[in-house]
């Protein structure tokens, strides 16, 4: 007689990796004199454009935050920053 049943192997394979921390990427060295601030500083939109285009409403600074023309910002590990124009408490 022949086994008709089938051996079945199952083998589950878990990958798992820590859980990532958002992390801003290495800059390099600012060219600038002085120094542009670091996109963690609090006056990290005072750093130097490197790249402009308006007619897509957007500017990349030294330290590699992104700026919008609505005042919005996009920091290098991916948070955002709110459009805050200091006009805005003035109207009222």
């Amino acid at each position: 007689m022949h086994d008709t049943s089938e051996a079945v192997t199952t083998m589950v394979i878990t990958l798992s990796s820590p859980p990532q921390t958002p992390r801003i990427p290495t800059q390099r060295a600012c060219p600038h004199r002085p120094p542009c601030p670091s996109a963690t500083a609090p006056d990290h939109d005072a750093a130097r454009c490197v790249a402009s285009h308006p007619e897509q409403g957007w500017s990349l600074l030294c330290n590699g935050v992104v700026c919008f023309e609505d005042t919005g910002e996009l920091l290098p590990d991916g948070r955002t920053v709110a459009p805050h124009r200091p006009t805005d408490s003035a109207a009222r």
